[in-house]
């Protein structure tokens, strides 16, 4: 781990307990000389390869007739690593490589030994098993690079061959204790400055869902790494992510609904207008804000005389459905014709059918309006349970418990959920429903006069 004193980093390394009797030493702290964060980075992570080899070293010597001569010189060599660090001891002195393995006391000096192959480093593996893969979506790569970039600012880029539970412990301790604030706002703060900074002010933190997708996406690439021997184990599984701070969503209650449609809009960045169409469309089709916010003109279309709206991949973007079952049609509902939702076609600039949104750095349409919408809910007092998702909850819930002769699976179909009855008939006719099925199923969706009143385009 880096800390700083005054305007210098040091390496700091607990020594596992087996091995302190051993090496006379609890714990190890080295100056990085440099008050450079990615300079301390670079150097902490060569100081992790070193005292982990060193550590093996140790066990092994342990076991050996001459253990103590063995740890003598290990002990030696944990109090010259200063000189491992030195920005140009590899370079100029030849001094042996890191990965390396460290010659005995008192024996001859070797014959310098062919350099070995440079080791895969992290962002390597993110490169070529992640970015580089033509396979993988565009989702899974910006969330496997954000959830790397986190590891890097807290650790600095490491061979994958020596990252295990340890670190992968550490990280995700630390993704507990951020800011669920983190990256929706400008900061130049390190990650433990950060963490440090939610702890002092009380902040809310990253749920255990956010921490666990973090891991995943890097499990996922260990997965890969361990497929091809290049790592041994995968350090990322087998983790638990309650933290006691889980908000369990929920539906919309009518007074919520109005209330939410009498407040006043404040952003700046998404038009009012903007926001009380995805608002609309949400509550009478269930569907989610990025399928809402990527629609284009050409997936508002008549299917078998209905009007729908066609959630399909989008090949010139790299955006697609959450799920393959997200890949379906939505009739329009009758208030949203009423609306002049079929009107925006024509009225709406630009290839998408929902005006008044830009796409964010990271290639999210509607991201905005998403932060709009959270701060909206905060300062009119709606509960944490609320979210924008919440209008799928309701949508669900009413489908679920209406009078109409609604089957299960249509709802499933229309919400693009896996069928909850997995028998061969659901399995194998599930995408031979109808569009006048779904259309009657869409046509359940009910709401008091005053959640939605006067909205029109």
């Amino acid at each position: 781990m880096l800390r700083v004193r005054g305007t210098t980093y040091h390496f700091r390394r607990i020594v596992p307990p087996a091995l302190r009797a051993a090496l006379n030493r609890r714990e190890i702290w080295v100056s990085l000389k440099t008050g450079y964060q990615n300079e301390a980075r670079k150097r902490a992570s060569l100081l992790h390869a070193r005292t982990t080899e060193l550590f093996s070293q140790a066990h092994l010597a342990l076991s050996e007739p001459d253990a103590l001569s063995r740890l003598e010189g290990l002990r030696v060599a944990l109090r010259d690593l200063q000189s491992v660090n030195l920005p140009s001891s590899t370079q100029e002195t030849g001094s042996v490589p890191v990965s390396a393995p460290m010659p005995k006391p008192r024996t001859a000096k070797k014959p310098a030994k062919a350099p070995k192959a440079q080791p895969l480093m992290l962002s390597g593996a993110l490169k070529r098993f992640v970015l580089d893969n033509p396979h993988a979506s565009a989702d899974t790569k910006k969330a496997t690079q954000r959830a790397v970039d986190l590891f890097l600012q807290a650790f600095g880029d490491a061979p994958v061959s020596i990252i295990g539970g340890e670190m992968a412990g550490a990280f995700r301790d630390l993704l507990f204790s951020l800011p669920a604030s983190l990256g929706k706002r400008k900061s130049s703060l390190t990650l433990e400055e950060e963490a440090q900074r939610a702890r002092e002010e009380g902040l809310p933190t990253l749920s255990g869902k956010s921490v666990k997708n973090h891991m995943m996406r890097l499990s996922a690439l260990w997965n890969q790494l361990h497929q091809r021997e290049l790592v041994t184990r995968n350090p990322w599984t087998g983790w638990n992510f309650e933290n006691g701070q889980k908000t369990i969503r929920r539906s919309w209650t009518a007074r919520e609904l109005a209330l939410l449609a009498s407040a006043s809009w404040h952003s700046t960045s998404v038009p009012e207008e903007t926001f009380r169409l995805v608002t609309l469309i949400a509550a009478y089709s269930g569907m989610r804000l990025g399928e809402i916010c990527t629609l284009r003109k050409e997936d508002l279309q008549s299917v078998d005389g209905i009007p729908c709206f066609l959630i399909r991949p989008h090949t010139e973007t790299g955006w697609a459905p959450k799920t393959e079952a997200g890949t379906r049609i939505v009739p329009v509902h009758s208030k949203l014709i009423e609306a002049g939702v079929l009107m925006l076609t024509e009225t709406t600039e630009g290839p998408h059918l929902i005006p008044g949104l830009e796409t964010s750095k990271q290639g999210i349409r509607g991201a905005a309006l998403g932060r709009a919408f959270s701060l909206l809910k905060t300062r009119i007092g709606l509960p944490a349970e609320i979210t924008f998702h919440s209008f799928r909850h309701t949508v669900s819930t009413q489908l679920r418990n209406a009078d109409a002769n609604i089957r299960e699976v249509w709802i499933d179909r229309l919400l693009g959920h896996e069928a909850t009855h997995k028998s061969q008939g659901t399995t194998t006719y599930l995408t031979g429903i109808s569009t006048t099925n779904l259309q009657q199923t869409v046509e359940a969706i009910s709401y008091p006069e005053t959640a939605f009143a006067n909205q029109m385009i």
